[in-house]
């Protein structure tokens, strides 16, 4: 008689709001099913989003650039922030499905989406998706289409419908649907939609034979179809003879095989220093290595108690782990050392750390955060081996980006207010804080700092380009006025010419040529015509004593006042002062068509004979330098060594240094222009100049390259040296 089911469970209540249509009342046994189906899709979509970021983390560690790295990683920051609102969003359509399963219709019901082409060529990306999910979907039907008939069969039995897989809220088909409709808001590229299907299908899909198991079992437990022959338990049985054979295949890879024979070669490097990490009490036979296991707890207590920056140099960790292990031993009775395996690896993890915190490249800042990172780093390099053999491990990549965002951190930076800063000082106390034996959260760490710091680089990359784009801008400016100041100088050096003539060449028409030369160029007509009128305006307020020179001033005075009003026009100048201009010139024209000694002595007259230097709105302008260096100075060879993005460093005063970034080479006027690294200009040189300040150790070039990695390299350079001279 109850047959329509009235309760929710609570924690579906705001998911199935549906189900308060009287149409949308489902028989209770149809409820049981939707539930105990919703709760194993609800651990499949947690196993799934668990191993998104490993798996998103790996394709990105095999990026074959950095714009494909930073897909990955920003999809990790996408997939992170919108994990539950996809999860929510698809059981909000599984719920919704069922509800409709009671108006089901199949003449107005159409196949899923994902599943269906346009009638016109679809685009790329549509195409691969759509192929991914009739692959996928065709694997399920094929493995567990039999149990899949069975439950629409039993389906529509109890609601009387003609339902077929393909609309079954279970099939494979929906089930694609409701997950990609669920992430449509995703922001990513279509190669990670494509790995996300793949991770749907691994731990949604691989899992349907249980799913359909359980709502053929609930439905044949209260009578639907009872006579139905059970599907085939085959599949259940591969799967525990493979997860058998799993457990039991420990045959290492020859990844593995290659990380043991790098740390085995370091070991050898190593013998050397062995002994430094060993309890006061005097080691005998019965001495006994504590285990890995034991050594990670000792530094997680350690851990714990790393002191705060301003005591950093007096934390020894080998002396800390030593005193550790002494109250160890007495408390014990027995002399307890570390073994030789983890021995090497804290020597070598000490050294790198001591070679880091004594290099120049690092800025002093820096290197106090650095120090509280030694442990975490030898944590995770006792578990994993791998740490020394790849560069590209999380672990040390989250060291070195931190290295690499720091670079252009100078001694007056205000740690306080600085947002690049703060986040690394919130990376290294989450490690000290959180990190006890699981790796995998330093692939976290690391890809939250990437994508911080990749916007942080987009910003002062845009402010760099409109930087070079100014400069160059500036650099043709310069340029033009350097050409027109010769064109000035061969017009009017050497002539005698009235002051206010003198003024107006200098200052306005100037700034025509100037206009025209960055406009067209000076192999152009229109800066031709323009240094024929200065040349014209020159000879029109100058005594003449052939007869016919009057008749030429006559003819030439009214084009010439129409090129000059032209001019002046295109630059904007100020029309009172041409106004006043002009009728300066008329009478100066007056006065040389008079022709009288009396007219000559009136006019005051200058000569020409400096240098025309035209003033610059470069306020920084490069110094200017007449030193000339040979082509092989060692200065000029530092100097060719630069490349864009390089970083130096300004000596300010003794104990002050200013950090900064090549950011443009302006080969138009030879200048060097420095960035800090927001991307705001700070220095300027000529290359003659970087040159003696690169010689003379006013600026040092900064080494770049990988932190650890270069360290590393120190180290076991060190080492080599040392076994070499025994």
């Amino acid at each position: 008689m109850h047959n329509d089911g009235k309760v929710v469970p609570l924690h579906k209540g705001a998911i199935d709001q549906a189900n308060h249509s009287p149409l949308a009342r489902l028989p209770v046994i149809l409820l049981q099913v939707r539930d105990k189906a919703a709760q194993q899709l609800r651990h499949g979509l947690q196993e799934l989003f668990d191993n998104a970021d490993d798996t998103l983390f790996e394709m990105a560690d095999r990026a074959r650039n950095d714009v494909e790295q930073n897909i990955f990683f920003e999809a990790m920051r996408d997939l992170r922030l919108k994990r539950k609102n996809i999860e929510r969003g698809f059981l909000e359509q599984f719920f919704e499905a069922f509800v409709g399963l009671t108006q089901f219709d199949p003449t107005h019901n159409t196949l899923p989406r994902t599943l269906l082409f346009e009638d016109t060529a679809p685009r790329t990306d549509d195409m691969e998706r759509s192929v991914a999910v009739e692959t996928m979907v065709g694997r399920v039907l094929k493995r567990d289409g039999f149990a899949l008939d069975q439950l629409t069969l039993r389906l529509n039995a109890l609601l009387g419908n003609t339902l077929d897989d393909q609309h079954n809220p279970l099939g494979p088909a929906m089930l694609c649907e409701f997950f990609l409709q669920a992430g449509r808001n995703l922001g990513v590229e279509i190669k990670v939609k494509l790995i996300l299907l793949k991770l749907f299908e691994r731990y949604v899909l691989a899992d349907t034979e249980q799913l359909y198991a359980e709502a053929n079992q609930l439905l044949l437990a209260t009578g639907v179809l009872p006579a139905l022959k059970p599907a085939p338990a085959r599949r259940a049985m591969d799967r525990a003879a493979a997860s058998v054979y799993s457990e039991e295949s420990h045959e290492p890879t020859p990844a593995d095989e290659g990380v043991q024979e790098v740390f085995a070669a370091l070991q050898e490097l190593l013998l050397h220093v062995r002994g430094s990490v060993t309890p006061t009490l005097e080691a005998s036979s019965a001495s006994q290595p504590i285990t890995t296991r034991d050594l990670l707890r000792l530094l997680s207590h350690l851990q714990q108690y790393v002191p705060a920056l301003a005591a950093q140099d007096d934390f020894d960790l080998r002396n800390q782990l030593e005193q550790l292990l002494t109250r160890v031993s007495v408390k014990s009775g027995k002399s307890r050392i570390v073994g030789g395996a983890d021995e090497d690896v804290i020597n070598l993890i000490a050294m790198v750390f001591e070679c880091i915190l004594e290099d120049r490249n690092v800025p002093d800042s820096l290197k106090a955060l650095i120090a509280r990172l030694q442990i975490p780093m030898l944590k995770v390099a006792v578990l994993d081996k791998s740490f020394f053999s790849r560069s590209s491990h999380p672990a040390r990549r989250l060291l070195n980006e931190i290295a690499d965002a720091a670079m252009g951190w100078g001694d007056c930076d205000s740690a306080e207010r600085d947002s690049l800063y703060v986040r690394i000082e919130q990376v290294v106390q989450r490690l000290l804080s959180d990190f006890v034996d699981d790796p995998a959260i330093f692939s976290e760490l690391l890809a939250d700092f990437l994508a911080f710091t990749s916007d942080e680089r987009r910003r002062s990359e845009l402010l760099e380009q409109r930087l070079r784009d100014a400069e160059e801008g500036r650099a043709k400016t310069e340029l033009a006025r350097r050409r027109v100041e010769r064109a000035l100088n061969q017009a009017l050096l050497g002539k005698v010419l009235p002051p206010s003539v003198v003024t107006f060449i200098q200052n306005a028409w100037s700034k025509v040529l100037l206009l025209t030369r960055l406009k067209h160029g000076d192999q152009s007509a229109e800066w031709q015509a323009d240094v024929q009128t200065m040349e014209q305006l020159i000879w029109s307020v100058q005594r003449h004593d052939d007869p016919e020179s009057s008749l030429r001033l006559l003819a030439l005075v009214p084009g010439l006042l129409k090129s000059l009003r032209d001019g002046l026009t295109s630059i904007a100048f100020d029309p009172f002062a041409t106004s006043e201009f002009f009728s300066e010139l008329e009478a100066l024209h007056v006065k040389v068509l008079e022709r009288s000694v009396e007219s000559d002595q009136a006019t005051a007259m200058i000569e020409v004979s400096q240098q025309i230097v035209l003033p610059t709105a470069d306020e920084g302008s490069v110094e200017l330098t007449s030193v000339r260096l040979p082509h092989d100075d060692a200065g000029l060879r530092q100097v060719e060594q630069l490349r864009l993005g390089s970083w130096v460093a300004f000596a300010e005063d003794d104990e002050h240094s200013l950090r900064c970034k090549l950011a443009a080479i302006i080969e138009a006027t030879g200048k060097y222009i420095f960035v800090d690294r927001t991307g705001m200009k700070v220095r300027e040189r000529s290359r003659t100049s970087l040159a003696l300040e690169l010689r003379r150790g006013a600026v040092r070039a900064l080494d770049d390259t990988l932190l650890f990695d270069r360290a590393l390299e120190s180290v076991l350079g060190n080492l080599r040296r040392l076994n070499s001279g025994k």
